[in-house]
């Protein structure tokens, strides 16, 4: 199947109920406006998405495949969701208060409301794809005041096409946490082979509420991993994001969240780990709407050999957001005279009585530091490793829940054994 060069990556539209119709045209029809974005749309700038130009894609096949998970996540207590190409494929029995739906022809009146209502498509075309071609899907809910202990933890697998098509999928995920709930929700991707997963998640947080979201995108090293999280936060409520990239042949990770309360604590950090000629961006934006809020966001780099890193992030503070406290930077770390880094903090403030501030450092790891551990007997490569993990550790550190905590600093020390132990 041929990729229409005027609709790239655009399939025959799965099976589609009536309700969803009038949502599923206008994603169609926007998508056609704005097309894959080039390297003169401002938010894709560093990010050159040619390679996806040239493919034949078709619909994925949703094979049945089996979870095959980094053992500190695989013994992580949880419930399991699996989902294959964005179809769930098995499951755990959910907690007491936890309501799943499909985004199908059944889909309760909850989720028929919230689809659509916080990832927006008028400026983005990946999320006006996946709204035009989504298939299956998940939709979950929290009940108003449940504190729900043990983590959900979302697997997202794709499959591999042929030598000639690459197959695309596009996982849908709704998340509803109910005023005063609170939920630890963590996601994993990973597949084999060449594929391209473009995935929306939309999250809506209610007042008093609170969510830990917490992503490994471990993608394929020849895969295309395309995601954007859009989050509406209520008053009183706190959500807390990492997201630990180190897979995938080219991805972008987009998180975009909506401060639409007073007294909300929003925290957005994470690691990206490129080697190789990976390209890894992360973006995101954070609306201020209200006053008395406070947002937090650090992302560390380790980039090696041709491994190129992107950082855009926006702070926006309107003129009715007084009182706001933001912080952001981004720190690199170059391992290769050859490894490359473009970031992009900004601030643009409407208000005059907030503490904002933002930031971002390149550099390599420092001699006296190197020295220091060669001088005690530490070999080279083992020094590099301990310098390097002391460095991202400061942000996995910002992860609230232990457990999870310690599963993602296991998978970062993991890739750090096969990878940085081995640079000259």
């Amino acid at each position: 199947m041929t990729t229409d060069p005027n609709q790239p990556l655009i399939q025959t539209s799965p099976a589609t109920p009536d309700w969803l119709k009038p949502l599923r045209t206008a994603a169609t029809a926007r998508y056609s406006q704005l097309g894959l974005p080039k390297l003169r749309t401002e938010a894709w700038k560093f990010t050159n998405l040619k390679a996806l130009e040239g493919l034949t894609v078709k619909p994925s096949s949703s094979s049945d495949i089996q979870p095959d998970l980094p053992a500190a996540l695989a013994e992580l207590k949880s419930c399991r969701i699996v989902l294959v190409d964005g179809k769930i494929a098995d499951h755990d029995t959910l907690p007491d208060g936890v309501e799943a739906a499909s985004l199908g022809a059944d889909a309760p009146a909850w989720v028929r409301e919230s689809l659509g209502t916080v990832a927006s498509i008028e400026h983005h075309p990946f999320t006006a794809l996946n709204t035009a071609q989504f298939d299956g899907g998940l939709a979950l809910r929290v009940a108003r005041g449940k504190a729900i202990e043990t983590p959900i933890h979302l697997v997202h697998m794709s499959t591999a096409g042929s030598p000639d098509e690459t197959e695309i999928s596009h996982p849908r995920v709704v998340v509803i946490i109910e005023d005063g709930a609170i939920l630890d929700l963590v996601e994993t991707h990973h597949g084999t082979g060449a594929y391209i997963r473009n995935s929306v998640t939309e999250i809506s947080v209610g007042a008093d509420a609170k969510l830990g979201h917490y992503k490994l995108q471990a993608d394929s090293r020849d895969a295309f991993h395309i995601a954007m999280t859009a989050v509406t936060v209520k008053t009183n409520a706190s959500y807390d994001n990492f997201a630990l990239s180190i897979g995938s042949r080219l991805a972008r990770n987009e998180v975009r969240g909506h401060l639409g309360g007073q007294h909300i604590e929003y925290h957005v950090n994470g690691a990206y780990m490129a080697t190789g000629d990976q390209h890894l961006d992360t973006s995101t934006f954070i609306d201020h709407a209200e006053p008395n809020c406070s947002s937090h966001e650090l992302y560390k780099g380790v980039l090696l050999e041709n491994g190129h890193g992107v950082f855009q992030g926006k702070i926006l503070v309107r003129p009715d957001a007084q009182k706001t406290d933001g912080y952001q930077m981004n720190r690199a770390l170059l391992l290769s005279p050859t490894a490359e880094i473009n970031s992009k903090p900004e601030l643009e403030i409407y208000a005059d009585d907030v503490k904002c501030s933002h930031g971002a450092t390149v550099g390599e790891l420092e001699d006296d530091q190197l020295f220091y551990l060669l001088a005690r007997g530490v070999p080279r490569d083992r020094a590099r490793a301990i310098l390097v993990a002391a460095y991202v550790d400061e942000a996995i550190d910002t992860i609230d829940r232990e457990p999870v905590r310690e599963a993602f600093r296991a998978v970062a020390s993991e890739w750090m054994t096969h990878h940085v132990v081995t640079v000259v």
